[in-house]
């Protein structure tokens, strides 16, 4: 037994850590593995082909962007954010922490297309994250802005990546199968589903806590609207 194959493992922590981009890293930690593994690169290249022919799913992106532009076109994004205007207590971590809550939830029982980020952070949750901001402490400044569809981008990958185990009829649970299964380990997918809760929970404790402290830190570096000005505001 060789453990070199595992050197691409490392390799994503490293460029993770150097903040490469995540899906040049990812490529090649797995062509790496590969050759390390004793295949040859046209061996390796041939299954990164076959993986993207057997999941002909991807070819859904064509039909979903086409509908995104279409609704962001017509206001998608300002109907979004004035709905977000009409609730007083209504803040960017509590928004988010809701969010999460539900990407969770739908990811653990299978359903992991009715989110994500062309079809709902992009014109929905960024724009009312956005406006829950802007709603307590005024126009932002473009690096707030940014921090703000930053988290809301995270947070859906938060949710989506902890709940998505939970749904044991996922391709994720039957590599973890499949791979235990060599070293002699013979678990149902059930059983993996059931302890990935732990870390679901775990991560929406973490997560939601960082979101929360997201409120506090907006509200130590930019001032609170005054009342008259939150409400000039909102009737416009």
């Amino acid at each position: 037994m060789t453990y070199l194959p595992l050197l691409g493992i490392l390799l994503v922590v490293v460029g993770f850590a150097l903040r490469l981009n995540p899906m040049l890293v990812v490529t090649a930690s797995a062509i790496v593995t590969g050759l390390l593994g004793g295949m040859d690169l046209i061996e390796v290249i041939s299954i990164f082909g076959k993986a993207f022919n057997d999941n002909r799913i991807i070819a859904i992106v064509w039909i979903v962007l086409p509908v995104i532009g279409l609704l962001e076109r017509f206001g998608l994004q300002q109907r979004a954010a004035t709905l977000i205007r009409g609730f007083r207590k209504a803040s960017v971590g509590k928004l988010l922490v809701l969010y999460l809550l539900y990407r969770q939830v739908t990811a653990a029982i299978g359903l992991h297309s009715t989110a994500g980020h062309p079809q709902t952070v992009r014109p929905l949750v960024a724009p009312m994250a956005l406006a829950a901001a802007e709603k307590q402490h005024g126009e932002l400044e473009e690096e707030t802005s940014e921090k703000v569809k930053a988290y809301a981008a995270a947070t859906d990958n938060v949710g989506l990546f902890f709940g998505e185990d939970i749904f044991f009829a996922i391709g994720s649970i039957v590599l973890i199968q499949q791979t235990l299964v060599t070293y002699g380990y013979n678990l149902a997918p059930l059983q993996l589903a059931v302890w990935a809760i732990p870390t679901a929970i775990l991560a929406f404790l973490i997560h939601g806590f960082r979101l929360l402290l997201l409120d506090r830190k907006l509200a130590r570096t930019h001032r609170p609207l005054p009342p008259v000005a939150e409400a000039a505001e909102v009737s416009e």
